[in-house]
């Protein structure tokens, strides 16, 4: 349902009540899940993620507030609103406190409902939004990811407002793609969309390429230069690989984002200019920060708000979704029958470990596409253009024995290597606690000085 005024997920252990709260909600236009537990709700919004949450909150083995606390946890930013028969003042007080949106107590007024599910999804940019029902803003993000969906949904909200945006990720994860899509998601978005790659022009261009000069400033100066500021004025400019930039032009650079006015080399006089910048880098700005090669002040200017683009192998389900995707696109290019990939040369794709992420995937189909002449695109073309070892997913065990290992050491760096405090805050006995250390070869003793 396109045209739905916002996809909503019903959580009661009540079938009956569920049933008819799903068609009342329905009937008024919005497209519905249910679940019969909380449980079964972690389930559905793991495969796709809803504007806004409606939940019992007594319920046999994880209750409403239980389950608004993974959501929080694990999909933050989706609204919540609990229902009860058994409200008090208190209950609700707490549940607001921690983040709840709506409480209602049973029998509730359906319009005084719809009244709190219509002001959540318009406070939380989704549904009553012109954007959500048109994702044009979007279009190139091709993603089923509920990790993806998350980082869209706050995306999309940030959009709204003017703050500078900072998208942290590896190389070739897709940063301009989603710096575009903030700009269209903007009131900017009817302004220019500006773009530049800060550690690919040496130093000594560009200041003159970010702010502009004037004709006889410098040897080659033979014309007045506006730069990209004045380009992107009333709408956004891209600083791509912002922590390439050197120390001398980022003094410069917190200069105009201050007093929101550029000089150009060689001119005796500011101009205004109206710019939202969203920055990019894939480098750690926070160790840059510490190190002293990037700016602290610069840094808080930049990172008002984070979005972290997630690496393509965080996202395998994308996998296919991409190929497929990459596939159309070079086969109407090169004017190719190719039509699929082959499900040995698919699994190729969907196991490897994609260093290059993304534009490394692109890399992939093209040259798969470009070899070959069937409709069909067989594996050994696939594992040609890959030319790099394939890495399998971890098998269930190894995630597990992985994630073992990670989460103690982080108890023990935590606690200074007490082993009685890493094991209450792990909710285990000291026993089984060092059990699992044993396990995984791990020396509370080690740790006791490495905590600052």
């Amino acid at each position: 349902m396109p045209n739905s005024k916002g996809y909503l997920l019903l959580v009661d252990d009540d079938p009956d009540l569920l049933k008819l709260l799903a068609l009342r909600l329905k009937a008024t236009g919005y497209r519905v899940a249910t679940a019969e537990s909380g449980e079964r709700a972690l389930a559905l919004l793991a495969a796709e993620r809803p504007d806004l949450v409606v939940t019992d909150l007594r319920m046999a083995g994880m209750d409403g507030m239980q389950l608004f606390r993974e959501i929080e946890a694990s999909h933050g930013g989706i609204p919540v609103i609990i229902l009860t028969a058994h409200g008090t003042i208190p209950e609700a007080v707490t549940a607001t406190r921690q983040g709840v949106f709506g409480y209602l107590t049973k029998p509730y007024d359906p319009n005084e409902l719809l009244k709190q599910i219509e002001q959540a999804l318009r406070i939380n940019g989704t549904a009553v939004a012109e954007f959500h029902n048109d994702s044009a803003w979007r279009a190139d993000i091709i993603t089923r990811s509920p990790l993806m969906e998350d980082l869209l949904a706050r995306a999309q909200r940030v959009a709204q407002g003017d703050a500078s945006i900072l998208i942290q990720g590896e190389s070739g994860t897709g940063k301009e793609v989603l710096a575009k899509a903030l700009h269209r998601a903007s009131k900017r978005a009817d302004g220019p969309f500006v773009a530049i790659n800060c550690g690919a022009i040496p130093e000594n261009l560009l200041e003159s390429e970010l702010f502009g000069h004037k004709k006889g400033s410098f040897t080659g100066a033979i014309v007045d230069h506006r730069g990209l500021f004045l380009d992107a004025d009333g709408g956004t400019l891209f600083l791509d690989e912002i922590g390439d930039m050197p120390l001398p032009l980022q003094v410069k650079l917190l200069r105009v984002l201050e007093a929101r006015e550029v000089r150009p080399v060689g001119a005796t006089k500011s101009v205004p200019v109206d710019v939202r910048i969203i920055s990019a880098t894939h480098r750690d700005l926070t160790a840059a920060k510490s190190d002293g090669v990037f700016r602290e002040d610069l840094y808080y200017r930049l990172n008002v708000v984070t979005l972290r683009l997630p690496s393509l192998v965080e996202r395998r389900e994308d996998i296919p979704l991409l190929a497929q995707h990459f596939l159309k696109r070079l086969a109407e290019r090169y004017g190719n029958s190719v039509k699929s990939f082959a499900p040995d040369a698919m699994e190729l794709m969907v196991t490897s470990g994609w260093p290059g992420n993304i534009r490394q995937l692109f890399n992939v189909v093209e040259q798969a596409v470009a070899l070959s002449n069937t409709e069909i695109v067989p594996a050994k073309w696939v594992e040609q253009a890959m030319q790099v070892q394939l890495n399998e997913v971890d098998s269930f065990e190894e995630a597990r024995r992985r994630f073992e290992r990670d989460y103690l050491t982080r108890l023990l760096k935590l606690t200074e290597g007490s082993v009685s405090q890493a094991a209450r805050l792990a909710k285990r006995n000291r026993t089984e606690f060092y059990k699992l250390l044993q396990r995984h070869g791990l020396e509370p003793a080690q740790f006791k000085s490495q905590v600052s």
